[in-house]
């Protein structure tokens, strides 16, 4: 009996030790197979929120990518024609084109394109049943009663007052022809600037960089050129820059002009022109990316070519730095934009005051290369298309509350009477497969397509900033 029981109490205590291991594995796999399970809930919740929040936002902006279509008399009869420019041109041996009918002051296609101002987009006496839809073509009033005057512009969101800036230039003078063989323009009048809290009501703050009236060596002086003001913000030096498009009467200048401010409502102080990399440059625009870093871009070469170059820091000048891309393609009007990384830009045709046809390109990188991805406008008709909806581009705004969604800002310019330009905002987006292949793409498709969409009436989508 002795020997059998010789160590008993050894015994019972790794019996214990045993049962107190197979007990802790056992609370600690049902630990384990809570966590997992709670994980796999905030997965799966995660996924339908995520889900949910896609087909909200879906549901928000299907409304900006209907597809609407336009029909309308491509040659209205000659009896519709102002008789006295009828006897002061005489009347057309040929059918004149679509887009000559719309340059034609006396046509009623011009009419059409140009509605009189009872029209207007009125913020103050609009009516509910037009408040806060954008209709393109259309005069557009600021809160004073009076048409804008903001023409090749661009916006500029102010993060520190939260509110949107709209520059462009200010073209309210007579429309005349400095010579017989030059383009229709205005004196210059200077750049414009317009506050707004919603991208529809907008405020006048002034001309906040004046044409000069007596120095006619000054590159501001009225008979020169200042086209397509562009403004940003440099967080480093705290200053509001504007570059633009500076040229002489017969546009051999070829330059661009830089000013500065402290304040977004200006005033903005002139600096000096330049041409950029020793190149001519026309139509441009700039460009801030979301490292800081800000770029022109830029027509040159007798618009045969874009070009590309970063800023300095303090964004006053260019630095040696320069691509050329859409070589021989003689392309202009160039607007910029990112969305997910990739770099997106609506260029024109250089036809003058004429529209033309649109396209869109893409790069990996802001420096290039670039690739063509096609025609981005969608519906109205087959003219309306090929015209960019009888307008040019400008400006490319990205709207911060809808992922994808941009509003693309373009002019339909009106060369008999520059002051009567008109402005045709209308929905951009990102996504889907380009129509055409890229250049370098083999065919297979690196890029989202960009699709611009026409409407007749269109709004943003309530709460389209928290969305």
């Amino acid at each position: 009996m002795a020997a059998r029981s010789r160590h008993p109490k050894s015994l019972a205590m790794r019996c214990y030790a045993a049962s107190h291991r197979t007990l802790t594995v056992v609370v600690w796999s049902l630990a384990a197979l809570v966590i997992l399970l709670n994980f796999h809930l905030l997965i799966t919740h995660k996924e339908e929120q995520s889900s949910r929040v896609l087909e909200i936002h879906r549901s928000i902006v299907s409304e900006l990518e209907w597809v609407e279509e336009e029909t309308f008399q491509v040659t209205p009869a000659r009896s519709r024609r102002n008789p006295r420019a009828v006897r002061r041109k005489g009347e057309h041996s040929k059918p004149l084109s679509v887009v000559d009918e719309f340059l034609d002051e006396s046509s009623a296609v011009h009419d059409m394109f140009f509605p009189e101002r009872r029209t207007a987009m009125d913020p103050v006496h609009g009516g509910n049943d037009s408040m806060y839809y954008y209709f393109p073509g259309r005069v557009w009033l600021d809160t004073d009663g009076k048409p804008i005057q903001a023409h090749g512009g661009g916006v500029l969101y102010d993060e520190r007052r939260e509110t949107y800036f709209w520059y462009g230039e200010n073209k309210d003078g007579k429309t005349y022809r400095a010579h017989t063989k030059g383009a229709d323009r205005v004196d210059i009048v200077g750049v414009s600037c317009y506050s707004s809290k919603d991208l529809w009501a907008w405020k006048n703050e002034g001309v906040v960089l004046p044409g000069e009236e007596k120095n006619v060596t000054h590159d501001l002086h009225k008979s020169n050129v200042l086209e397509r003001p562009k403004v940003i913000y440099n967080d480093r030096t705290a200053k509001y820059v504007m570059w633009m498009h500076i040229d002489d009467t017969n546009y051999t200048k070829a330059s661009v002009g830089v000013a500065v401010s402290d304040s977004p409502t200006g005033p903005f102080s002139y600096l000096y022109s330049k041409r950029p990399h020793n190149c001519e440059s026309r139509d441009m625009t700039i460009f801030k990316d979301d490292n800081g870093k800000a770029y022109l871009i830029y027509s040159s070469e007798d618009n045969s070519e874009l070009h590309i170059g970063q800023l300095t820091d303090d964004y006053l000048d260019v630095t040696s730095d320069m691509r050329s891309f859409l070589i021989g393609q003689h392309r202009e009007a160039p607007a910029l934009f990112k969305f997910d990384g990739t770099y997106y830009m609506i260029t024109s045709g250089c036809t003058g005051w004429a529209p033309n046809t649109a396209l869109a390109h893409a790069a990996a990188s802001v420096m290039g290369p670039w690739e063509t991805l096609g025609n981005p406008c969608v519906g109205g008709n087959d003219i309306f298309r090929s015209t960019t909806f009888f307008s040019q581009s400008t400006f490319v705004l990205p709207l911060p509350g809808l992922r994808g969604s941009f509003i693309f800002m373009a002019d339909r310019w009106n060369p008999s009477e520059l002051r009567d330009s008109r402005y045709v905002w209308l929905p951009l987006t990102v996504g889907g497969l380009p129509d055409e292949a890229a250049d370098y793409s083999f065919m297979f498709p690196l890029w989202s397509r960009v699709s611009i969409y026409w409407h007749r009436r269109w709004r943003l989508p309530e709460g389209w900033t928290d969305s």
